[in-house]
């Protein structure tokens, strides 16, 4: 039987093992939270202290996020993701024995719901790029849609059924079940044999995986874009997860099982805009949906301001669990599409990052503005401010189309091989490289070309340069000489397998403007500051300066 097209990425077994065990712990994280928000409102009910719940949970992803996709991307993802499982596990069943026993306290509570985010913080970003291995390209759209939709159908029944065992045996009963939960993703990993990918280069050390990165991240427009699109819709978006509970229990002066329902129809919007987001897409580009979507979250968000009964506040969750599904779906699948494999980990993190800092921002800003204003003027402020964001941010396209190497010249020169009195040299050398590209371009070509070497620069950025310049000659019209550095000799070396065949058609686009005989790049090895033999008694002039050894000589100047 064919699946329809929403459901197509199941019919991977794998897939749809981890997909199925995904739900199972997702359901335990919305036991969790909601266990954790009716929790606070009975230690501590005010607004800024029970919106301080939902940010334990996002507040570790700034501290960990991005050193955990740089692991992820690094050493062997299902192990990793084990382990971060186990972290969870551990703290769940920690806040499970304390609630019980009657010990947990605003501060124990905020504490633990901290540690489960840690976990969770390291957990999303391998998680994310793992979903990209075991489904194929055309499915992966689909697939981090179906992954909304799980984590919605989790959260259509897990906070229904919170509620039911909050009244039934108090939050300890919510928090236990979601330690249980964790049991399930560790169960499917450890079946899972993961085939690796063996490299010839050395292993990326932390750090230097984490600015490697950061400049992928900042030289790829469909990235920036998605980010920004992010962060004008969940700064907004913040207001109803940091004070939903109070407007259950103030407003609508109903309990806890409501405040469950509530989050469980928010679910049903969520799994609803899942369902139909193949159609949507048909319809809409990527941009628009994710405006369309926004529109309807906020207008969710100001019926909420507005209702003092149960059923408008229903349809309000729903509109708002449309949106929140549609746009964090499309906004994350567009920037992991854009991230090649080496880096996906890395940049699911900084998308994790950029919407989680607009989430916590708002969490804080919502809160403490319905201390101030009350819960009706900070939810109608929310959905304004959405609104007005929603349009400005269209401008940030998430729908830009990548250049095709078929429609562009042959690739440009590779560097010539490393001179024999160097190999040794190379092999064992931890400093800088300085790269060079002679051009001579037709001042009729200028413009043409300058416009090119904006997009060349962005490569160079994604591919792992440290810093690029273009210079001009001043003495000839038409000379001009792109410079860039990486960080070390290994790092050189995985520039040409970080290059995707649309990067190196920009480069070939940028070559095809070249007049003259062909020119290949040049190679330097920075020459460490203790090598520079310093005049006896002198003192250098201008500091420890380190000169460049050249590594390739050039042939064609």
């Amino acid at each position: 039987m064919r699946l329809p097209a929403a459901l197509a990425p199941l019919r991977h077994p794998l897939f749809r093992m981890l997909w199925s065990a995904n739900i199972v712990v997702a359901m335990g994280v919305w036991m969790q939270n909601t266990g954790a928000g009716w929790l606070m409102t009975t230690l501590a009910p005010d607004p800024l202290i029970v919106s301080l719940v939902q940010l334990a949970t996002i507040l570790p992803v700034f501290l960990l996020a991005l050193p955990a996709g740089a692991l992820a991307d690094i050493i062997d993802k299902r192990l990793f993701i084990i382990g971060t499982q186990s972290w969870m596990l551990a703290a769940a069943v920690i806040l499970t024995v304390l609630t019980y026993a009657g010990q947990t306290g605003a501060v124990g509570l905020l504490v633990l719901t901290f540690a489960i985010g840690a976990g969770s913080a390291m957990n999303n970003p391998a998680w994310g790029s793992v979903m990209a291995e075991v489904v194929p390209r055309h499915d992966l759209a689909q697939a981090i849609a179906l992954n909304g939709v799980g984590f919605n159908l989790a959260r259509a029944v897990g906070p229904a059924i919170a509620g039911m065992l909050v009244l039934a045996g108090g939050p300890a009963l919510a928090f236990g079940l979601n330690a249980l939960s964790y049991l399930a993703v560790i169960g499917v990993l450890l079946m899972w044999h993961r085939r690796r990918r063996p490299s010839a280069l050395p292993r990326e050390h932390l750090i230097s995986a984490m600015r490697a990165g950061m400049r992928f991240a900042r030289h790829t427009p469909t990235m920036r874009a998605a980010m920004l699109r992010s962060v004008a819709f969940f700064f907004s978006a913040a207001a109803p997860w940091a004070m939903l509970p109070l407007v259950v229990r103030e407003r609508l002066e109903l309990g806890a099982g409501t405040y469950g329902i509530m989050l469980g129809l928010m679910g049903v919007g969520g799994v609803s805009a899942g369902m139909l987001l193949p159609q949507i897409r048909s319809r809409l580009s990527r941009g628009n949906t994710v405006y369309v979507t926004s529109t309807l979250s906020c207008l969710g968000i100001g019926l909420l301001a507005m209702s003092t009964h149960w059923l408008p506040a229903a349809l309000a969750m729903v509109l708002f669990g449309i949106g929140w599904v549609a746009s964090s779906a499309v906004t994350q699948g567009a920037a992991q599409m854009a991230a090649p494999p080496w880096v996906r980990s890395r940049a699911l993190a900084i998308f994790q990052l950029a919407f989680n800092g607009a989430l916590g921002a708002g969490t804080v800003f919502w809160g403490w503005l319905g201390t101030q204003a009350g819960l009706q003027v900070s939810l109608l402020a929310a959905s304004g401010s959405g609104l007005l964001l929603a349009v400005l941010a269209r401008r940030f396209d998430i729908d830009l189309a990548e250049p095709t190497a078929g429609a562009n010249p042959a690739d440009p020169l590779e560097p010539e091989e490393v001179a024999p009195e160097l190999r040794q040299v190379v092999r064992e050398a931890r400093n800088r490289v300085l790269e060079s590209q002679h051009y001579r371009i037709d001042p009729a070509d200028q413009e043409a070309f300058l416009s090119v070497m904006a997009e060349v620069r962005d490569v160079r950025g994604r591919c792992g340069a440290a810093s690029w310049q273009l210079y001009e000659d001043v003495a000839h019209a038409e000379g001009w000489l792109e410079v860039w550095t990486v960080e070390n000799w290994t790092d050189h070396l995985r520039e040409a397998m970080r290059m995707s065949g649309a990067d190196r058609a920009v480069l070939a686009r940028a070559m095809a403007f070249h007049r003259g005989d062909p020119v290949a790049p040049m190679r330097y090895l920075a020459v460490p500051p203790h090598r520079l033999v310093q005049p006896e008694g002198s003192v250098p002039k201008f500091g420890p300066m380190s000169g460049f050894l050249q590594a390739s000589p050039e042939k064609n100047r």
